[in-house]
């Protein structure tokens, strides 16, 4: 397995599971991956979000984990990495409105290198405007910004993945199981046992 670099973008607030998760399974399977937040430096921290699924009209939110990052924002060229992954949460809200986050999805999107997010996540991505004529899934009060922006929503069960081309998505951290697995596809990873 050729080893790739992966830029993962997260932020304050982003959900707890999907930053730790994927960041953790990505290394784990040998990827080089750099976790960054826009104004924050390799060894700054972030501070995560549960959220949960408990019977209420949305999710719940409890206070996560500190979440440390191993690169920093300033410092990454997004033709030095091979894939980018984006943390839902409620961070996407504000990275969105990051001119350079921007820039660095625009990259990622028209060089067609493969792309992971999952949750509100998929905010940014609608922001970008990469999403038009592309079938997603998102956490579903995200829907109607995928529509606006083009795109073609897919109501998918929570733990279900959407993959369109090098775009995988999905809407919500119990997808995990198929929205990393889809994820290492695209990658081109394999793993044997």
């Amino acid at each position: 397995m050729a080893q790739k670099n992966i830029l993962f973008l997260t932020g304050d607030y982003a959900e707890d599971y999907e930053t730790m998760v994927p960041f953790q399974m990505l290394l784990m399977v040998g990827h080089n991956v750099h976790a960054v937040c826009p104004d924050k430096s390799a060894g700054d921290k972030i501070i995560t979000a549960i959220h949960d699924f408990e019977g209420d009209q949305t999710y719940s939110e409890k206070r996560g984990h500190n979440f440390v990052l191993n690169a920093s924002f300033a410092d990454a060229k997004p033709e030095n990495y091979d894939a980018l992954v984006i943390a839902g949460g409620r961070a996407p809200e504000y990275l969105r409105l990051n001119a350079k986050v921007i820039e660095l999805v625009k990259h990622f999107a028209y060089a067609d290198k493969p792309i992971a997010a999952i949750c509100h996540g998929i905010q940014i991505l609608t922001v970008a405007d990469v999403v038009r004529g592309k079938t997603l899934t998102a956490y579903p009060a995200v829907g109607p910004e995928v529509t606006i922006a083009g795109g073609h929503y897919a109501s998918v069960n929570v733990d279900e993945a959407v993959t369109d081309g090098n775009l995988v998505t999905a809407p919500a951290w119990p997808a995990h199981p198929q929205w990393i697995a889809a994820f290492l596809k695209v990658l081109g990873t394999e793993i044997k046992l």
